[in-house]
């Protein structure tokens, strides 16, 4: 009888900590305004950065992180490119590279998430509408004015949307047109095993790899054509990750 109510004890505590948790997130987000932000708001960063460790934590997810020094040398902002296979990329990257300045070029859809759409918005990510030029320019633009002011840099998936295996799909070249415009180095991240968190998550282990694979310079960037850098960036991708 003593470990039924201490078993309903703990039940009681976890669902309460869960609720206040819930009323936390309500609050927090009634208070974010359907506007555009020109600056990040490090309180809203920190519940992004803490929900994205508590999402690994149950989802059993293990990062091996690779190349981190890269980045250390850069002395300002850039843009941050690299494949995609999971919606848990962004939140992959940013752990396993102890990323804390970036956001994110997302499609639409990811804003409507109930509280962390919100929240992104807060952190000045950005929805991309593919489909509509005019909006993908804008987005592009206002991406580049924020890395070139030195707000925030950025990342951003080339493929356009998850590859439905390890291999990727074409590149859109326009989003380089972000580094060009901003002047600033392009980092090639890849990533390995992310396709896998889906159908072992929570309860089965996954080790996903991710490796900053090199850094195109400000310079090489401005000398270069979209198309260029696209396809550059895109052979280190693949030499590191296809058929991984």
């Amino acid at each position: 009888m003593i470990a039924l109510y201490v078993a309903l004890g703990i039940v009681c505590a976890v669902l309460g900590v869960a609720l206040l948790h819930v009323l936390f997130l309500i609050v927090i987000s009634a208070v974010v305004l359907k506007k555009e932000y020109e600056r990040p708001s490090r309180f809203y960063r920190l519940v992004i950065a803490y929900h994205m460790r508590l999402i690994l934590f149950f989802s059993h997810v293990k990062i091996v992180a690779s190349g981190r020094e890269k980045l250390a040398a850069l002395s300002g902002k850039f843009l941050l490119v690299g494949n995609h296979r999971s919606d848990f990329d962004p939140i992959i990257t940013v752990v396993g590279l102890k990323l804390k300045e970036i956001a994110f070029i997302s499609k639409p859809e990811n804003f409507k998430i109930p509280f962390l759409g919100k929240f992104a918005r807060k952190c000045l990510y950005l929805p991309i509408d593919r489909e509509n030029p005019k909006n993908a320019i804008k987005t592009i633009n206002r991406a580049a004015e924020f890395i070139k002011d030195g707000v925030v840099s950025y990342g951003v998936y080339p493929e356009g949307t998850r590859s439905k295996s390890v291999n990727m799909l074409p590149f859109h070249d326009g989003v380089f047109k972000i580094a060009q415009k901003a002047e600033v180095p392009v980092v090639v991240v890849g990533i390995r095993g992310s396709e896998k968190v889906h159908e072992r998550a929570p309860w089965k282990k996954t080790v996903v790899f991710v490796d900053v694979l090199g850094v195109i310079d400000a310079e090489t960037v401005k000398e270069s054509s979209s198309h260029d850098l696209s396809k550059t960036a895109r052979e280190r991708i693949a030499a590191a990750t296809e058929g991984k």
